[in-house]
């Protein structure tokens, strides 16, 4: 049973997300209620989809908008200018996002893939509607975050932090553009003439469907560019959270209580995230598997992580003051 006054709460909250932007959180919602039934899906249909449960792709992606799409209609509420321009654009991308939402279930109910599937035309003309409904949420996000530049959010660390996770959000979604070329064997094939039932992959050096880690899938065997994909999609979240860390701390920690400390250390964690999704990115492209690096890798890594300490010294640095 409820404690008193629970139930109360719970909808003076959920009044309030949806208050920020309807047709976003309405989405993110939806987005909750289909994780009702995917999520036994993954474990009672027994079904696979490029090895893979038949019911996780919608699981991950309805789990992944509804983060998404709850961050998104939190800065949009924050715009003090172009506020109108900035709800249409967040409802253009939360029609997209409910568009391929409901196509990759379709799919998943159907038990065939919806990603890079052309094997029957209605299949083909499934996959291009979802390519263009992704663009469109990547043009819209990229005018949103013009918007963004235009105007003060609250203390230079937050400003910093949104224009940085937004710029880093974008790169992330530009990843998926990869995965939509032709692989190798796929252009032999149809440079010859022939016809191919698949077109683009997520892996490189290999096939689609081989060993993958547990839940997320992504190849231990070749390079997957799904984990520069999450990685850069979810920086939105991490850097915003990281500039909000730093602001919760500055009364425990007087150092950051200086905003210029704190817009600092925004800039040098947005550099450090930016650097491990360029090098997530760059190691995908090689054919190698996230969980199998090579010393020019990890000597890539160590130069990131070093780069990050230097910049962290730089940050918390006492500058003198002149008398």
């Amino acid at each position: 049973m409820n404690p008193p006054g629970t139930t109360a709460r719970t909808a003076t909250t959920v009044r309030a997300l949806v208050g920020l932007h309807r047709p976003l959180v309405l989405t993110a919602l939806l987005c909750a209620a289909a994780l009702l039934v995917t999520v036994p899906g993954v474990f009672l249909d027994g079904r696979t989809v490029g090895g893979d449960p038949a019911w996780l792709k919608p699981t991950k992606f309805a789990l992944s908008i509804a983060v998404y799409n709850v961050t998104l209609a939190w800065l949009l509420s924050l715009l003090t200018k172009w506020r109108r321009t900035g709800w249409w654009l967040g409802t253009v991308v939360a029609a997209m996002v409910t568009g391929e939402l409901v196509a990759i279930t379709l799919q998943a109910v159907r038990g065939t893939s919806s990603h890079f599937n052309n094997s029957t035309a209605f299949d083909g003309a499934v996959y291009s509607l979802m390519a263009v409904m992704i663009a469109t949420v990547w043009v819209a996000t990229l005018a949103i975050g013009a918007i963004l530049l235009t105007q003060r959010l609250g203390d230079r660390s937050v400003d910093a932090a949104v224009r940085a996770a937004v710029a880093i959000a974008l790169a992330g979604m530009a990843v998926a553009f990869l995965m939509t070329s032709p692989t190798a064997e796929q252009m032999v094939t149809l440079g010859g003439g022939g016809s191919s039932d698949v077109i683009g992959a997520h892996t490189v050096g290999m096939a689609d469907g081989g060993p993958g880690l547990p839940l997320v899938g992504w190849s231990t065997v070749a390079g997957d560019l799904r984990v520069a994909h999450f990685v850069g999609l979810h920086g939105l979240q991490v850097i915003i959270l990281f500039a909000f860390l730093l602001t919760s701390l500055a009364g425990r920690y007087p150092r950051l209580a200086d905003d210029a400390v704190r817009t600092r250390l925004v800039l040098v964690a947005s550099g450090s995230y930016a650097g491990w999704l360029a090098l997530l990115t760059w190691q995908a492209l090689r054919g190698q598997s996230v969980v199998a690096p090579d010393a020019l890798t990890l000597g890539a890594a160590a130069a990131v992580a070093a780069g990050t300490a230097a910049g962290v010294w730089w940050a918390l640095r006492r500058r003198r003051e002149h008398v």
